[in-house]
């Protein structure tokens, strides 16, 4: 005779309160991006340590992590942070500037082909130009305050930006133009309801690309009579033979550009959901999406 399912054990019960079948198996826990980023520089640092404590590599030429540290933190929390916040002030300024003349610019060349043939050959002249060659006439006009190093950081961020928002929007699909003016949308609104969402994407990394850039002419702008910032300590470094003082500026700049490249892709990850969100959303009645 069959026997009673109801008396069967574990039959009708919640999977977790059954009696298990075997022995459990350990879930495995994948590391996520950002943890998996660090796996890399970890290994590189710890190398490092143990070739220096060794004696495989020059403690003078190539000083350990730990020396490196050790050096930051003689710095002193004030100290540091005031070359910190003096080289990102310069690049926060420098950037708004040339972000700014660059997305302008880039607009009127990449919407309008007289505006190309006209000004695209001589910024595409001024690219080639290496920073260094600025310094003198950036000396010449404006002195050796704030304004030369501001200056340079402004041409070093607005090239990739120039560049990023005028391919941008010559590259936008026509059809999407011819589409957008059979529902009579011209001028202003053309470009904010399809060249914008279009030209995003490349308008953004030319963004991040200027940021990036302007982080190193910084270091070529604060070589010019300055006495704060990491350009400085680089200096500073190289002049008194001090490799921990030009290894450490140079591990900050690495963390400052990452941290600010960081910001800048999370906040290029929510404008381009805005204009996905934007593309989905209803236009008036008869119009485009």
């Amino acid at each position: 005779m069959a026997a009673d399912p109801r008396q069967v054990p574990g039959f009708g019960l919640p999977a977790a309160t059954r009696a298990p079948d075997g022995p459990e198996r350990p879930r495995r826990r994948s590391i996520g991006p950002a943890g998996l980023g660090l796996v890399l520089p970890a290994a590189l640092l710890l190398v490092w340590e143990l070739a220096v404590q060794a004696g495989w590599l020059s403690a003078r030429l190539l000083p350990a992590p730990s020396e490196i540290a050790q050096t930051l933190v003689s710095f002193g929390a004030r100290g540091l942070a005031a070359h910190v916040a003096a080289s990102t002030a310069r690049v926060a300024v420098g950037f708004a500037i040339g972000a700014s003349l660059a997305v302008v610019i880039g607009a009127v060349v990449g919407l309008s082909r007289r505006g190309e043939a006209l000004l695209d050959p001589s910024f595409q002249a001024l690219r080639a130009i290496p920073s260094l060659a600025w310094v003198p006439l950036l000396l010449l006009w404006l002195g050796i305050d704030e304004s030369p190093k501001v200056a340079l950081i402004a041409i070093g961020a607005f090239f990739p930006v120039y560049m990023g928002v005028s391919s941008g929007f010559r590259d936008v699909d026509r059809k999407l133009v011819e589409v957008a003016r059979m529902y009579r949308l011209h001028g202003v609104a053309l470009v904010r309801r399809v060249l914008l969402p279009a030209a995003l994407p490349a308008v953004l990394t030319g963004l991040r690309n200027g940021l990036s850039l302007a982080w190193m002419f910084m270091v070529a702008a604060e070589l010019i009579a300055t006495t704060d910032g990491l350009g400085y300590l680089l200096t500073d470094g190289r002049e008194t033979g001090r490799a921990d003082i030009v290894l450490g500026a140079i591990v900050l700049l690495a963390l400052l550009g990452k941290l600010t490249d960081t910001g800048m892709q999370r906040l290029e990850r929510r404008w381009l959901a805005w204009r996905d969100s934007f593309g989905r959303a209803p236009g008036p009645a008869g119009g485009p999406p």
